[in-house]
C-alpha cells in the first residue's frame, strides 16, 4: 500500500487547497500503482509550526 506524507508550514494552505494536493497525489499514485490501489493509498498531509523548521540553516518564524 503506498503511504505518502506532505510536510508543509502550518497555516499556509486552505482547506481546500489542502484537499486538492491529496486528491492529486493520489491520482498521482494510481496513475503509477493502478487503479486497484485507490483505496490503499495512504496520504498524511502533517503541518509544522513555525520555529520547527528552518531555511538555509536559520528558524524560519521563530
Amino acid at each position: 500500500m503506498p503511504f505518502v506524507t506532505i510536510t508543509a508550514p502550518q497555516d499556509v494552505f486552505t482547506d481546500d487547497q489542502k484537499q486538492a494536493m491529496i486528491t492529486n497525489v493520489t491520482e498521482a499514485m494510481v496513475d503509477v500503482e493502478g487503479e486497484q490501489f485507490r483505496d490503499k493509498t495512504w496520504v498524511v498531509y502533517e503541518e509544522v509550526p513555525a520555529g520547527n523548521f528552518a531555511i538555509g540553516g536559520k528558524l524560519v518564524g521563530a
